[in-house]
């Protein structure tokens, strides 16, 4: 496809295919020069040249990253931007997205700082990574008595957690003193006895600043001092664009004061919140149970009957089989009269006196026969129905009363079984083994 035949791109399309490659190929990279055209609308945002003697760039340092800015833009300011190259494609201007920016003269520290972080992670002083107790039991902060930093803390953790026991440590936190002062302050506390490294802890921290403002932050000395803590230490020093040799050397870091005092502690709200559906739940989980166990008992109750009851049917039971060996005996005694009859007849018929006598003697055996039966039938009938009965008597509460003991019923008819369920004064009903007695509770004893 030739270019006179490809489809042409749309101004958009060239700018916004322009944006991309400018974004992919440089990323970001840090520019020094000089502010010129510094303008800050009302929407937060900053728009400025940076310029040199030969050429400039506009540049664009948004609301987000502005706030965390120490450093003054001013027009004619020497400053270092750290940025991504892009492309503006309403207008085609080639621009800069600023993420940070530090006074030109901090060069020489940047240099210092990355050859001491190289250095100290070389012997290990990083490595920390103690487990920082939560909430801790007491907090030991070490900070500027009059700054903000002590402020956003303190109101954060009386916030969230105002159990925690908070001693302000103060020092210094900026200038030549800061750093010896820092040290000082946290050997004094790892010589204390009554603290504890797995129930308290050291937080160092500070508000913003320019890099020369956090500098003490960057002693090598503090930094092997925060190592060798016996005390876990969380570090937070400055905003969350600014990172200190103290922040790698501690055993955890904060963005800001106010973030470490959010990982320092739990939220109160939460946990009531929590507990508040955990007791919700529970109280769901009783209820059902509650109903499932009050269904059970009152399948058991329905299936439980009076022992009167029970005796009353066996002895129906009892009753109507004896009825039922009664009727057998007799129709059974009815037919064998009836056979008889019919042989007695049958006999009468023949008229052979033979016959007959021998008739007389088999109908009297099978009479002494059956007679021997209904007897030997009756006794065992008989006997099963005296072991029925014996059983049935060893376990009636009725024998039970008999021996002496008494049933007590309360008002209602039901029976009590424990003297806590009495009241001195209430009438009760004992069954006894013959009859019942109406009695009140004069005193109640435990045993």
């Amino acid at each position: 496809m030739t270019a006179e035949s490809a489809s042409p791109l749309s101004v958009t399309q060239l700018n916004q295919q322009a944006r991309r490659s400018l974004e992919r190929g440089l990323g970001e990279v840090w520019v020094e020069g000089e502010l010129s055209n510094v303008a800050t609308p009302a929407s937060g945002h900053v728009y400025f040249t940076l310029k040199d003697d030969g050429a400039q760039v506009r540049c664009a340092l948004f609301r987000t990253r502005a706030r965390f800015v120490g450093a003054t833009l001013a027009d004619g300011n020497q400053v270092r931007v750290r940025a991504r190259v892009s492309l503006f494609e309403p207008r085609g201007d080639y621009q800069l997205i600023v993420e940070a920016v530090q006074a030109a003269g901090i060069g020489e520290l940047l240099a210092t700082f990355e050859r001491l972080k190289k250095a100290l992670d070389a012997e290990g002083v990083f490595t920390n990574e103690r487990p920082l107790p939560f909430p801790p039991r007491r907090l030991l902060v070490m900070t500027s008595a009059t700054g903000a930093a002590v402020r956003d803390v303190l109101a954060v953790l009386e916030k969230r957690w105002p159990l925690v026991e908070v001693t302000v440590i103060p020092v210094p936190v900026q200038g030549d003193q800061a750093a010896p002062a820092m040290i000082a302050a946290l050997g004094l506390l790892n010589r204390q006895p009554r603290l504890d490294a797995e129930k308290d802890a050291v937080l160092i921290t500070r508000g913003g600043g320019s890099l020369e403002d956090l500098w003490a932050f960057n002693s090598e000395h503090l930094a092997r001092a925060i190592q060798h803590s016996r005390l876990p230490v969380m570090s937070a020093v400055g905003h969350e664009v600014d990172t200190t040799l103290a922040d790698f050397a501690a055993d955890r870091r904060a963005p800001t004061p106010s973030a470490a005092a959010e990982q320092l502690v739990p939220d109160r709200e939460s946990l009531v919140a929590e507990l508040a559906g955990q007791r919700r739940r529970l109280d769901r989980a009783i209820q059902a149970r509650l109903e499932r166990d009050s269904q059970r008992l009152d399948a058991l109750r329905a299936r439980l009957r009076h022992p009167g009851e029970v005796l009353d049917h066996n002895r129906q039971r009892l009753n109507a089989l004896r009825l039922r060996l009664a009727r057998a005996a007799h129709k059974s005694l009815a037919e064998r009269q009836s056979a008889l009859a019919g042989l007695e007849k049958r006999l009468k018929n023949h008229r052979l006196d033979r016959r007959h006598r021998q008739e007389s003697e088999r109908l009297a055996g099978l009479a002494g026969r059956l007679e021997a039966a209904i007897h030997q039938q009756l006794e065992a009938r008989q006997t099963r129905l005296g072991g029925t009965l014996r059983a049935l008597n060893a376990v009636s509460p009725l024998a039970v009363l008999s021996r002496g003991y008494a049933i007590p019923q309360n008002s209602q008819g039901r029976i009590v079984r424990r003297a806590a369920d009495t009241e001195p004064g209430q009438r009760l009903k004992l069954r006894l083994g013959e009859g019942s007695l109406s009695v009140e509770v004069k005193r109640r004893y435990k045993t």
